[in-house]
């Protein structure tokens, strides 16, 4: 006789055993236990979902905040990289409402000589333009230059939406900007 069969159960013992358990009753989910875990699981979905969506989409004051806030970075890395001064255009007037990246890659210097623009949305102004502690709100245009040490000019934009202010600063020292919110 082999030494392992004294220790094999049969499947009539192990049935037996499992009705003498005290623990055969948890053994699986009730149906009406799964369909409530997962009816609570959707309504936290479903309640979770719109604003999930709304922070992947920008539209107004925060698209123009990105926007700013990348055409000042892509100047600051282009001129860092290529050794040239890089500049941000801003044309301020209500009936232009837009900005544009002008400089070593992709600017006005590049062989190809394109510019990458950006508009502001719709309902979005530039409601003060500060360059060198100098007002450019009534200018057709302002220029702000990032230098290949990573300086930059030091620029206060204010965007308005709808009574909703935002302020982005943008550091000489380091060229990089800064968003905040205005008081009213």
């Amino acid at each position: 006789m082999n030494p392992c069969d004294q220790w094999r159960v049969t499947s009539d013992e192990k049935l037996s055993a499992l009705r003498t358990s005290p623990l055969r009753h948890a053994l699986a989910f009730t149906l009406i236990e799964v369909m409530i875990v997962v009816a609570i699981m959707g309504l936290i979905a479903a309640m979770g979902v719109p604003s999930i969506l709304q922070s992947f989409r920008k539209e107004g004051m925060r698209r123009a905040v990105s926007d700013v806030e990348q055409a000042c970075a892509d100047a600051r890395e282009d001129a860092i990289l290529h050794n040239k001064t890089t500049a941000v255009v801003f044309y301020p007037l209500p009936q232009d409402r837009r900005f544009e990246l002008q400089g070593a890659a992709g600017g006005t210097n590049a062989p190809a000589g394109q510019v990458t623009s950006y508009t502001l949305p719709a309902g979005v102004e530039i409601a003060m333009l500060d360059i060198n502690l100098q007002d450019f709100g009534g200018s057709q245009w302002a220029r702000v230059c990032f230098n290949p040490d990573g300086t930059s000019d030091e620029m206060t934009v204010v965007l308005l939406s709808q009574g909703d202010r935002r302020k982005i600063t943008l550091e000489f020292s380091t060229g990089l900007p800064t968003v905040s919110d205005t008081l009213r």
